[in-house]
């Protein structure tokens, strides 16, 4: 259960910890019974809002908790597509039909390693896509997309690295500072780490194939993961470490970016208007309720990874202790400049503008100008009433 960084991926196959099994053509649907419906004309009423008759969710991963609210909405009446890679049903929000279906769709291999604009771009029916921030400032013409809430406040991603080999480290640069390489799938992490001086640049080795091979066999190394799964895996079910590790969020040294928030492409906003000014209030309450009570759709969760046979790992003691982390650890809060869940702030949209345009400029990644940040989410759509607080 391995994955790379969101756009750290762009371009590259990454390399699975099983052999692919190849997924079968047979559907799997759940009996359970239907939910009741939505009162017409409601907040929770979707088919008259001018939404679609099927929402159509693009994640950019493979099935995990940390894309948990968007599975916690597909219905008991669900059809799982072995083949086609996805999960379709009735949309229920806070236990009533919503008046539409719902289809989420997992990325990554699934994809061909597409990035989720370039998907976006490619097919009119994906609804809302996950797009991480630094994703989305490379994603310019008719790729450009529009985040509408926040589903998760930090990113997870750290650098981890073995106790016993960097005695009384408790922080990257303490870690690095013996010159150890610093092993990721891309040059974006390590070169702000660089330029944040955590690291040297010397240090970096962007070799890392998504597997816990090299760490295993070099405990030296640092090496990119999440705070939401490589502790739990390499403690509990990687049989020839059984440890804990030690790790930082990048996120301390200004790695800043909104992790998935859920995307419109930007050509589409102003039709989409009516629905998303009753899907995104679902969606910010959906993130909500899944962390109160992740257990149904980590479930769901993991028969999707089995369903689909791609080669992913993923087990349920890994996305209970996912779900505990991103509220323990502070990766899902209300935003701390409103307090409101799933919100933007204006001034972290513009830090993170200016901290990694000239990262991706320099890397040749956004070759063009740096687009304005206002242009890459709006808060016209949010309930302000909506809080990690709300019963």
């Amino acid at each position: 259960m391995f994955r790379r960084t969101g756009l750290l991926a762009t371009g590259a196959a990454a390399v699975l910890v099983l052999a692919a099994c190849g997924g079968g053509g047979e559907s799997a649907t759940s009996s359970a019974p239907a939910a009741p419906a939505a009162p017409a004309g409601g907040p929770l009423d979707l088919a008259g809002a001018g939404c679609p008759a099927t929402v159509v969710f693009q994640q950019d991963w493979q099935p995990e908790a940390e894309h948990g609210a968007m599975y916690s909405v597909v219905g008991p009446d669900r059809t799982i597509d072995a083949a086609a890679k996805s999960v379709k049903g009735s949309f229920v929000a806070q236990g009533v039909d919503t008046g539409v279906d719902v289809e989420v769709r997992p990325g990554g291999p699934n994809k061909g390693f597409q990035p989720v604009p370039a998907l976006m771009a490619l097919d009119d029916s994906i609804t809302l896509g996950a797009v991480n921030t630094d994703a989305a400032l490379t994603a310019t013409g008719n790729q450009a997309t529009v985040a509408v809430t926040s589903q998760m406040t930090v990113s997870p991603q750290i650098i981890m690295w073995d106790p016993a080999s960097h005695p009384g480290a408790t922080t990257i640069q303490q870690a690095a500072a013996a010159g150890a390489p610093v092993v990721t799938s891309g040059d974006v992490l390590p070169a702000l780490l660089a330029a944040k001086g955590a690291i040297q640049a010397s240090q970096s080795d962007t070799s890392y194939e998504g597997t816990p091979a090299r760490f295993v066999a070099d405990p030296t190394i640092l090496q990119q993961g999440f705070a939401t799964a490589e502790p739990y895996i390499y403690e509990n079910e990687i049989s020839q470490w059984n440890k804990p590790i030690a790790f930082q969020k990048v996120a301390d040294y200004g790695y800043s970016i909104y992790p998935e928030p859920l995307a419109v492409r930007a050509d589409k906003l102003d039709g989409l208007r009516g629905c998303l000014e009753k899907l995104v209030p679902i969606m910010q309450q959906a993130q909500i309720d899944y962390l109160r009570n992740p257990a149904p759709t980590n479930t769901l969760i993991v028969e999707l990874v089995n369903e689909y046979q791609t080669g992913w790992s993923y087990s349920e003691g890994v996305a209970a202790f996912s779900a505990k982390a991103q509220v323990e650890q502070g990766f899902v809060t209300n935003d701390p400049a409103s307090g409101v869940f799933g919100q933007f702030d204006p001034a972290r949209m513009q830090s993170i503008v200016d901290t990694f345009v000239p990262l991706l400029q320099q890397q040749g990644s956004l070759p063009g100008p740096a687009p304005a940040a206002e242009s890459l989410y709006t808060n016209e759509f949010i309930d302000p009433t909506i809080t990690m607080g709300t019963p």
